[in-house]
């Protein structure tokens, strides 16, 4: 949502201004913020929130008339990395997943009134979003194939259907919630809309949080499994046009792919740095440490290749969508979607892996980056997906050719 509005900005040493408030700020406290419950911490988390705006950091994806740095996709994606090194880094600069994911979607494709009273609100870090697709009974890795449904009676949409790892619902504001608004389309990719329902609603129920390798969350870092059972809200709550809501999903996974790819470079680059640190400190012998290992010197070269790699795939990604556009570059969106995953769950697995016993408790950040993490080859299409997609697309140019 920059692209209307990009600013010139001295992109180094706006870096610089991120990484040294991550280093002071955040990077001392994030272990503890993410082992104390969300709601606890979150005057704390205001607090900094507060000080990013005094600093004018805040919301860099966002133009400046919006209150943001009117930062490119590519840029924006450079800061994404920086942030990506502390868990709470994009929350503290209101640019986090769902809500940055529901700005793009709300400020390309909303009514006046929809920017009124969600969008601002949002982009302002007053209020917290989430977006509801995935179920329980259906693959998340086809969602034109969903039960939820939402029926016109009179002047409202009635919704009924059972959600799952719907991120940041607890103490949400809102939802977009993706349902099937006429089952009889003749495209399945046009059977479904996305409806914006206040969390307030008597017909919405938070069942719980889903716990995530034995943690459940709370607030900003939770999942949760959700039910609307009647659950009615005004007709003007469609986001765009009736089944326009596989498009617009689309539309909004382009964009959120690169913010993934480069916060997960980000977290690469902390837990490199714990594993490097850890390797020289770590006594074996008296006087032989355990960087002297050519299997943890291995451990650490293939980590920096591959991260390094991983930046110039995604930034190439990033800058060839500012230029073309998002359907242009859907091979290089699943590239870059299942290749950095992978980078990252090896580059944890192996500082989890020179940390030792250290590794797996909850003393240092890397057990809570394991454990959520993981998820990163699932979300937003399966590694095994995107490989597919991607390989039918190659393909599907020299069968052309016979």
């Amino acid at each position: 949502m920059t692209q209307s509005n990009i600013q010139e900005v001295d992109i180094d040493h706006l870096l610089s201004q991120y990484q040294s408030f991550l280093e002071e700020r955040l990077f001392p406290r994030d272990l503890d913020l993410v082992t104390t419950p969300f709601f606890q911490s979150e005057p704390l988390l205001n607090e900094l929130r507060q000080k990013a705006r005094e600093l004018n950091l805040f919301a860099p994806h966002l133009s400046e008339e919006d209150g943001g740095l009117g930062l490119s996709l590519s840029d924006f994606a450079k800061v994404s990395e920086v942030l990506g090194q502390s868990p709470l880094g994009h929350y503290v600069f209101n640019c986090n997943a769902p809500d940055i994911g529901n700005m793009e979607l709300l400020h390309m494709f909303g009514s006046e009134e929809q920017k009124q009273n969600y969008l601002k609100p949002l982009m302002r870090g007053e209020i917290r979003s989430c977006f509801a697709m995935t179920e329980p009974g259906h693959a998340g890795s086809n969602p034109i194939h969903m039960s939820t449904t939402a029926v016109r009676d009179g002047d409202s949409w009635v919704i009924n259907g059972h959600k799952w790892f719907t991120t940041s619902a607890d103490g949400a504001n809102f939802t977009i919630v993706m349902a099937v608004t006429n089952s009889e389309a003749e495209s399945p990719y046009k059977k479904a809309s996305m409806i914006i329902v206040p969390l307030d609603n008597p017909g919405f129920t938070n069942v719980r949080n889903i716990p995530i390798m034995g943690e459940p969350g709370e607030g900003y870092l939770s999942h949760s499994e959700m039910k609307f059972e009647d659950c009615r809200v005004p007709l003007e709550n469609i986001i765009g046009e009736e089944g326009q809501g596989f498009a617009l999903a689309q539309e909004r996974l382009g964009p959120g792919r690169i913010h993934h790819c480069m916060r997960w470079i980000g977290i690469c680059e902390r837990v490199f740095d714990m594993m490097c640190k850890r390797a020289v400190s770590r006594e074996l012998n008296p006087q032989r440490p355990l960087a002297e290992k050519q299997t943890i010197q291995h451990w650490i070269a293939e980590s920096r290749a591959s991260i390094n790699a991983s930046r110039l795939m995604v930034m190439d990604t990033a800058e060839k969508m500012q230029r073309l556009g998002a359907k242009a570059v859907k091979q290089d969106i699943s590239t870059i979607k299942f290749f950095v995953a992978d980078v990252l769950m090896k580059v944890i697995d192996r500082a989890v892996q020179v940390h030792g016993a250290l590794g797996i408790t909850d003393d240092t950040l890397l057990s809570f980056w394991y454990r959520h993490e993981r998820g990163a080859r699932i979300y937003d299409g399966p590694d095994e997906v995107h490989k597919s997609s991607l390989a039918r697309s190659i393909l599907k140019t020299y069968l052309k050719k016979g």
